[in-house]
Order: structure tokens, then C-alpha cells, then sequence
């Protein structure tokens, strides 16, 4: 509706292409700081709601390497980490090379 303001705070969309994923829990409030940081960017992203769900975390942990903290996010199966990581990327300004590359 209002896509036309994008360019002007800085948001494009239109160049992510990247397969993101993130394990949340619906109250941690470091998940709900990295979904809209992703929601900023304009990134439609694939949310896992692992609370309480021990089988879900263990899966989570074993694909990031052993952390059990939320949220975990991936960017095109590449771990990034955490809500700090995804920011430190944003950053640096390597969050939005990584979200415009496709997926594999």
C-alpha cells in the first residue's frame, strides 16, 4: 500500500532473495527484535515457534551448531546466529549482500 515510501527509509524488498528461517519464542523479546529488523528489510521469512517443543529445540541446536538460545536464524542454510549476530551484520552493512543472494 504505501511500497512507495520504501526507497525513501531505505527498504528494498525487491532485492532479497535469499531463503530466511528463524526459531523464535512468541515472548522472548530478542526474537521479536530480529523479526522486525527482517520485517524492515522487507524480508519474507520462515518462522519455527519452538516454545516448549524440546524435539523442536534439540533440532535447532543441532543445526546451529549446539546454541539452544532464540531465535537462530538462517540465511539460505547458513547459520548466522542470534538477534545480535543478525544486527552486527546490519552493521557492518554485509545483512543486506547476504539477503539479496538466491537460494540455492
Amino acid at each position: 500500500m504505501f511500497d512507495f515510501l520504501n526507497p525513501l527509509f531505505g527498504r528494498h524488498p525487491e532485492r532479497v532473495n535469499a531463503n530466511v528461517e528463524i526459531y523464535t519464542w512468541q515472548i522472548c523479546p530478542y526474537c521479536i527484535r530480529a523479526k522486525l529488523l527482517l520485517w524492515w528489510k522487507g524480508v519474507n521469512f520462515t518462522e519455527y515457534k519452538i516454545d516448549g517443543d524440546t524435539a523442536a529445540r534439540a533440532a535447532m541446536a543441532e543445526r546451529a551448531n549446539g546454541r539452544r538460545t532464540v531465535p537462530q536464524i538462517f540465511i539460505n542454510n547458513q547459520h548466522i546466529g542470534g538477534c545480535d549476530d543478525l544486527y552486527q551484520l546490519d552493521t557492518k552493512a554485509q545483512l543486506d549482500s547476504l539477503l539479496s543472494q538466491p537460494s540455492v
